[in-house]
Parts: structure tokens; C-alpha cells; sequence
């Protein structure tokens, strides 16, 4: 049960927030391995973004890639939420007093988000080639082909075997371990902290809220640079043996972008990545927070029906 609720908290806050991924995604993408003045600028800012996506593709472009990216949230966070919660309902997260140790649940959030990257890896892989795509006239990055979700995953397939699905997952696994350590461990220490003070006992929704906003604000800071390798690594054109056409591997990717782009290249696209991450992280938790209430609730009226 508690991979259905990690999986099913974030499938609502993936509606609101995928326009600012398909805007991050541009951003990342743009210039790429390019230094600044160097190359067109489609995109003039966040908010410039939407405005030539919407103009260019469409209002109905700033969805694009909703569906793998819903079915990944659902493969990501089941996994990682589930796993998190086996662990902390078991107290591998705490110490011998029974409070939150921040090193077992950061090393627990990596383990968990790691192995939520792998599986939800085919879904990434797919809604970055999808939100990359665009009009000619404010193309970035490799122009993938793929109509939908099934096409994309249909093609890969069969030009590259069940290995092809799974390109770029080393990157993705790198990602969201580090954002997932950073979510974690800080929510569970700002829950711990919280509770010291009268107002977030008596309004659990509060305490979530804020914990969130803190624990999404510190991921993003953290996992910005390795989403921008993440989002190359997806993105990138591959020869006939699957092999890719700019980066080799993860360091290969952070070396180039930081030799050709410098620390701006790492950070391309993190005030959407923030104005993404943090009400996602909220939204998705305080989501997760409210199942779990909702699964206590309806165990205790089993328990009290018997």
C-alpha cells in the first residue's frame, strides 16, 4: 500500500507543475555546449518561455510529454516514497532514541531514489524527447520525432532493444538520488524541528507545508546542475549502435558543459526547476501526508468495525 500512495501523491501536482518542466527543458537544452552570445536565444527568460512555447507550438504545447511524465511520477515515486516509508515503518531511518537520524534517512533517500530512477527511466527518456520538440523557429537540442508516448517507446525499442529504453538512466539515477537524499532528509528534520513550536503541532497541514517548501527549496539547489546532465544525456541524438552523439557518459557531461558553459551551463533552467521542484515537493507531500492519514483512517474502522 505504501508504494500506491508514494506513486498516487504525485500524480496531481505533475498536471500543475509539467508546463515548467516543458519551459526547463527548453532552457537546459538551449545553447547547448555553446558559450553565452554564441548562439540564437529563443527562450528570453522563465517567463519569456511560455510566451514563445505557446506562440510557436501552441497553448496546448506547454503539456507536452503530460502522459510519460504522469506514468513516470507514478514508476518514480511509488518506488521512492514506498520504499522510504518500508524503511522509516521499520525505523531504519531513526536512531536508538527513536528521532530522525538525518545521515540513515539521507543514505535511505538515495537508495530509494535510485531505484525509482531506474524504473520510471523509459517514461524520462520518452517525455524529454516529447517536451524538447518544437517548431523550427524555436527548436533547441535534438529533434526527436516521436507523436506520443507509445510511438516513442515503440521506436526506441525497435531500433535499439530494451538497453535503448534505458539510456540515460545512469544520469536520471544520479539525479534523483541526490534530490531525493536533500528532499528527505531535510523534510524529515524540518517535521522534527517543527514540532517544537505550539502552532505546527496543531496544524499538521501547516507543518507538511513548510517542511516541504524547505526540503524543495534545498533539492533544487542541489540537483539543478545534475538535472541539466540528466536532460542532455536523454536528449541526445544516438548512432546506429545507440551510441551518443555529444556526451559519452555522466562526466563526460558535466566536464563539456562546464569547459564550453561554465557554472551558468549547470544551472540553465533553475528558476523553472525551482518554480517547478518546490511546489511539486509541496503539493506532492503534503499529498503523501494525506493518504497516509486517509490509509489510518479507514485501517482503524476496519480494526474498530470487527
Amino acid at each position: 500500500m505504501e508504494f500506491v500512495t508514494g506513486g498516487a501523491a504525485s500524480l496531481g501536482a505533475t498536471v500543475f507543475t509539467n508546463p515548467l518542466e516543458v519551459v526547463k527543458t527548453r532552457l537546459q537544452l538551449q545553447g547547448e555546449l555553446r558559450a553565452r552570445g554564441m548562439y540564437a536565444v529563443h527562450y528570453r527568460g522563465f517567463f519569456h518561455a511560455f510566451y514563445a512555447v505557446a506562440k510557436a507550438d501552441g497553448l496546448l504545447a506547454l503539456q507536452k510529454g503530460l502522459v510519460p511524465g504522469l506514468w513516470f511520477q507514478l514508476a518514480l515515486n511509488g518506488t521512492r516514497l514506498g520504499m522510504y516509508q518500508v524503511a522509516d515503518n521499520k525505523g531504519l531511518t531513526r536512531n536508538e532514541a527513536g528521532r530522525v537520524s538525518v545521515p540513515k534517512s539521507a543514505l535511505t533517500g538515495a537508495v530509494a531514489g535510485c531505484f525509482g530512477a531506474f524504473v520510471g527511466s523509459p517514461f524520462y527518456l520518452v517525455k524529454t524527447h516529447l517536451q524538447a520538440r518544437a517548431a523550427g523557429a524555436v527548436a533547441v537540442g535534438f529533434q526527436h520525432r516521436h507523436a506520443n508516448m507509445v510511438q516513442g517507446l515503440r521506436e526506441i525499442y525497435g531500433q535499439h532493444s530494451v538497453l535503448g529504453l534505458w539510456r540515460g538512466a545512469v544520469a536520471a539515477m544520479y539525479r534523483v538520488s541526490v534530490g531525493s537524499t536533500v528532499q528527505l532528509a531535510v523534510l524529515s528534520f524540518s517535521k522534527q524541528w517543527l514540532e517544537g513550536y505550539t502552532v505546527f503541532r496543531e496544524y499538521v497541514l501547516l507543518k507538511t507545508s513548510a517542511a516541504s517548501l524547505a526540503s524543495g527549496t534545498s533539492m533544487t539547489v542541489f540537483m539543478t546542475p545534475f538535472d541539466v546532465v540528466s536532460t542532455r544525456m536523454y536528449n541526445q541524438g544516438v548512432d546506429a549502435e545507440g551510441r551518443g552523439l555529444l556526451y559519452k557518459s555522466v562526466g563526460d557531461c558535466f566536464v563539456k558543459i562546464w569547459r564550453s558553459e561554465g557554472l551558468h551551463g549547470l544551472y540553465k533552467g533553475f528558476v523553472p526547476s525551482c518554480a517547478r521542484v518546490v511546489p511539486h515537493s509541496v503539493l506532492s507531500l503534503v499529498f503523501w501526508d494525506a493518504l497516509k492519514d486517509l490509509e489510518k483512517s479507514v485501517r482503524r474502522g476496519r480494526h474498530a468495525g470487527r
